[in-house]
């Protein structure tokens, strides 16, 4: 089932600026940045000691995050991140309790982890994505 928080995603603008931003005012540092081209992101985590915060740009203008910047254009918050142990699993038991996800469970992330999103009528409003760590 849910173990952990894994992340919390922000969307935006431009992920140079933003990683400038951070680090001149909190000294927080960005990895590496990486493409996801199933998701349609450029992204980059900063890792803290107990989860990580993920940037994420849109690759282009077909990306769901593109949209999401249309109405929000200097960015945001998109999305929280909870690890599980098991994708198939929990994806068993929370559809059991009528839970709606989005996507089969079969998508991957840029580091090829399964994930999919909990419908966000379906967790209090917010897009929850669950993310299989260690698989």
């Amino acid at each position: 089932m849910i173990t952990g928080l894994s992340h919390v995603s922000i969307v935006v603008p431009n992920l140079e600026a933003a990683a400038r931003e951070l680090e001149a005012k909190y000294r927080l540092k960005i990895g590496a940045i990486k493409v996801n081209e199933e998701q349609g992101v450029r992204m980059a985590y900063v890792q803290l000691s107990n989860a990580r915060i993920e940037l994420m740009e849109p690759s282009g203008d077909e990306s769901p995050v593109a949209k999401f910047l249309q109405r929000n254009p200097h960015g945001g918050i998109h999305h929280f991140s909870l690890e599980v142990d098991d994708m198939v699993s929990t994806k068993g038991e929370i559809e059991r309790q009528g839970t709606r996800l989005l996507g089969d469970g079969n998508q991957k992330n840029v580091d090829g982890e399964k994930i999919a999103f909990v419908h966000p009528r379906d967790f209090l409003g917010a897009l929850v994505e669950l993310e299989e760590h260690g698989h």
